[in-house]
């Protein structure tokens, strides 16, 4: 049976309450808003529930199972659009198991104090600013801290059972910013590169004469390099997954199921040179495995089961099969949510139930995000220029390159993007994309 995330949590106990009595009713409520929230606002939900044990200036959750929006943030302005992917993977990187950790870090370019959680099943991370205990809290710290491991526990579960549900339009907006996120950060990489070796010819011109200074200089330019290609090449990582890197952290996530469960799951790997896996693809992979291990361990019978992974070039083929007696229903209700989710991603899944020879379960899944067929646009009512400014924007061109191919201002782009953006009823560049991209516009 699968239990709710509220279920497999550790036992909650009231602040000052001996036993497991009757939790408190805001606490309640809290738990319901955390675990009933849409993952745009679960930062805001997870913020305001754990304000009465641990409040703070700002809250910022990194997780990589949402490849294209990453961080969910909740609180000033001036941290959470300052917080960089960078800090937050390093703060990651230096934490082990999933206590609270309370000391000094840099969060949106300043060193300032945070409380930081990992989750372990997700490798997500919970970092929250300026912490502190409210007074009426300040006798009771620890079951504070507690119940804020235990909100956060909840929040970031129910982002990875979100995301596994993803409906198609979250998976098309994901694909969206994932390839706008790499588009800008590749301009910043060259642009950055580029000043970087000219600064680092300059000062090893022989026209200097302090040579110790030239070669101080140097050894700071080359390391600022290094860091730039660095962040350039983590961006990438959460964009876009190596078929064989993809497919070890499946059997790394299988690993405690298969020590235990008496069952052998042979593992048939991808070729080493198969084609990188989009972000959203590769965590879909991983999560369908998964549930159709699961699936068929659930049968009697199953001594062996096989899963293998393959890539054509233009899809992800996985094949996963037992060698039971063929009892798992082609309509069973687990099934039939894996099912969604593969068709979430234009995919197809196809189960051949053998009676007295097991099931086998292929599963194909294209690499390239669907091509919808382009669309009647009337019903934004956008004006001739209008049209012209969110095609260019579909292709992903900025303001000034929009201006200079349509011989406007750059203000000009500016108030046609806003004026798009209310026909359309989105509120950010990426949104715009992403709709005018699922009709077929380009």
């Amino acid at each position: 049976m699968t239990s709710s995330p509220v279920d497999r949590l550790p036992p909650l106990t009231p602040p000052g309450s001996p036993g497991t009595p009757a939790l408190p009713w805001p606490l309640l409520q809290s738990i319901a808003a955390v675990a009933n929230a849409p993952l745009t606002s679960i930062a805001e939900e997870l913020r305001k529930a754990l304000a009465p044990y641990l409040a703070s200036s700002a809250l910022v959750i990194f997780t990589e199972d949402c490849t294209g929006r990453p961080q969910k943030k909740a609180g000033l302005e001036s941290i959470i659009s300052g917080v960089s992917i960078e800090e937050l993977d390093s703060l990651r990187a230096a934490l082990s198991g999933e206590e609270p950790w309370v000391g000094d870090a840099v969060i949106a370019a300043k060193e300032r104090p945070v409380l930081a959680m990992k989750y372990l099943s997700s490798r997500a991370l919970l970092v929250l600013t300026d912490p502190v205990v409210p007074d009426s809290e300040a006798g009771n710290a620890e079951a504070g801290a507690d119940i804020a491991k235990y909100l956060w526990h909840l929040a970031a579960r129910r982002i990875h059972e979100k995301v596994a549900d993803a409906p198609p339009a979250y998976l098309l907006e994901s694909r969206a910013a994932s390839a706008e996120r790499l588009r800008v950060t590749s301009e910043l990489v060259d642009q950055h590169a580029t000043t970087l070796e000219i600064v680092a010819g300059a000062l090893r011109s022989t026209a200097m004469d302090d040579a110790a200074a030239r070669a101080a200089a140097t050894d700071l330019v080359a390391k600022a390099l290094v860091r730039l290609r660095t962040l350039s090449d983590r961006t990438t990582d959460l964009i876009e997954e190596p078929v064989a890197r993809a497919f070890e952290r499946l059997r790394e996530d299988l690993l405690p199921l298969t020590r235990f469960s008496g069952v052998e799951v042979q593992f048939v790997e991808p070729p080493l040179n198969g084609r990188a896996l989009p972000g959203e693809v590769a965590h879909a992979a991983r999560a369908i495995v998964r549930g159709l291990l699961l699936a068929m361990l659930d049968q009697p019978e199953v001594r062996r089961v096989r899963a293998q992974w393959d890539c054509d070039g233009e899809n992800l083929l996985i094949n996963v099969r037992d060698d039971g007696g063929g009892t798992l229903a082609a309509d069973a209700s687990s099934l039939g949510r894996l099912d969604r989710r593969v068709q979430a991603l234009d995919g197809k899944m196809q189960v051949d139930v053998m009676p007295g020879w097991g099931t086998d379960v292929s599963v194909t899944l294209p690499l390239d995000a669907p091509q919808a067929a382009p669309a009647d646009v009337s019903a934004w009512k956008l004006g001739s220029r209008e049209l012209e400014v969110l095609q260019h924007l579909a292709s992903g061109q900025r303001n000034r390159s929009i201006a200079g191919a349509l011989n406007i201002s750059e203000n000009t782009v500016k108030f046609h993007v806003g004026n798009i953006f209310r026909k359309m009823g989105v509120t950010s560049r990426t949104e715009a994309i992403a709709l005018a991209t699922s009709i077929g516009l380009r």
